[in-house]
């Protein structure tokens, strides 16, 4: 939305569905995010009834809105039944409807006869943005227009540098002093292990992951003297209030960071010796920051039943995706215990050549990440300049391939 509104020649109103970043830009949310935030086919179940409400709501608040664009973001789900109903409103008043537009592409490279699915996308949107290096190819080999802006996740650097430094020269590495930061924190520089806990952004993985976290780290305890957690939460009152009251038992001393913004995770970062973390984008995040980490994931039965018996892959993080290597441990599924988190824990936090393979392997998983001279340039076409290299941030390239959509050049 920034980066629309910096180069976009005439004013911009936005109107539609988001969390807090969204609203500081401006945008007065239909209703919570979080209340179309629900992941896993068993877990989806008891909330049918409200998120159809939602999806009702959704598009006639667009045909109310009658956009020139419509960005939908990620929740494939709920994302692409807007999409269709928003195709099939327009259709039946006789007008031509504005173009559709995906950021986030379907991720059916992961799953067992996922491409055949993409047969019908063509129809359901107009141009998918990408944020891996290898889907705009695949996307664009079923007929669908792709382009491939780059992770978002690299926004993070270039908020935490000075004003014209490039991050790639600093290897996207998100530096921050341990002992300043411990010190903010009122934490021993020395003798103390801290690990950050990450336990999700969503209600349900955090009811589901806190407690194994709680219990791995009262093992831990038991090891490491002067132990303390770290949990910055999601900037969401449903997930800070159900985190504030778990941890209100815990026996590890912690330290509660409630509506963390990215500096106060940044800064939890730097402050501590590994991390717990429920896998997701914050595992990236913990990359850029060099934290050496630990993934656990954990869901509905039958969700992880689905996932084991569909998916083509081995790893459920990113970066070992990427390089298809388990760089980062991970403790998934019916593995996923207090004991096995506190044995991974462990091995993180002593083996110094475990410590060296993460930190290189994220320089190398986030210089992936970072969409080619090329991408950006066909995708912008004449609304950046090279020359500054702001203008080769991810949402840059993303928002300059939304404008030339509408074929707006800047003045």
């Amino acid at each position: 939305m920034a980066s629309l509104r910096r180069l976009s020649p005439r004013p911009l109103q936005f109107a539609g569905v988001g969390g807090n970043l969204m609203k500081r830009e401006g945008l007065v949310s239909e209703f919570p995010m979080e209340d179309i935030a629900v992941m896993g086919v068993a877990e989806l179940l008891p909330h049918l009834v409200r998120i159809w409400v939602r999806l009702r709501q959704t598009v006639t608040a667009v045909m109310d809105f009658r956009p020139h664009v419509v960005v939908t973001v990620d929740a494939k789900g709920f994302s692409f039944r807007v999409l269709r109903s928003i195709t099939d409103a327009y259709r039946r008043l006789g007008v031509s409807r504005p173009p559709l537009v995906h950021y986030v592409a379907p991720s059916s490279w992961a799953w067992k006869g996922g491409e055949n699915k993409l047969k019908n996308l063509a129809d359901t949107l107009d141009h998918l943005l990408c944020i891996l290096p290898f889907e705009a190819a695949l996307f664009k080999a079923h007929g669908i227009k792709a382009t491939y802006v780059g992770h978002p996740v690299l926004e993070d650097a270039f908020t935490s540098v000075a004003t014209g430094e490039n991050p790639a020269h600093c290897r996207w590495w998100i530096k921050g002093s341990k002992s300043c930061s411990r010190q903010d924190f009122g934490l021993q520089s020395a003798g103390s292990t801290v690990v950050c806990v990450l336990p999700g952004s969503r209600a349900q993985e955090v009811k589901r992951m806190l407690p194994l976290f709680e219990s791995a780290l009262d093992l831990l305890a038991d090891k490491v003297p002067m132990l303390t957690a770290i949990i910055p939460t999601a900037p969401s009152h449903v997930i800070t209030d159900a985190v504030t009251e778990a941890v209100k038992s815990w026996k590890t001393p912690n330290i509660l960071l409630p509506y963390a913004s990215e500096k106060d995770k940044y800064s939890a970062f730097a402050a501590s010796d590994v991390s717990l973390c429920t896998s997701g984008t914050a595992v990236l995040q913990l990359q850029m920051a060099r934290v050496p980490t630990v993934v656990a994931y954990r869901a509905h039965p039958l969700t992880e039943w689905l996932i084991k018996s569909r998916t083509k892959l081995h790893y459920i993080s990113l970066p070992n995706i990427l390089l298809d290597s388990p760089v980062i441990p991970e403790a998934l599924f019916a593995d996923c215990t207090p004991q096995r988190l506190f044995t991974l824990l462990c091995q993180v936090l002593e083996d110094s050549e475990v410590k060296e393979q993460q930190a290189k392997a994220a320089e190398q998983v986030l210089s992936m990440l970072v969409p080619p001279q090329q991408s950006v340039l066909e995708s912008t076409g004449s609304l950046c300049s090279v020359e500054n290299v702001f203008d080769w941030r991810p949402s840059m390239a993303a928002a300059s391939t939304i404008l030339t959509l509408l074929q707006i050049d800047k003045t």
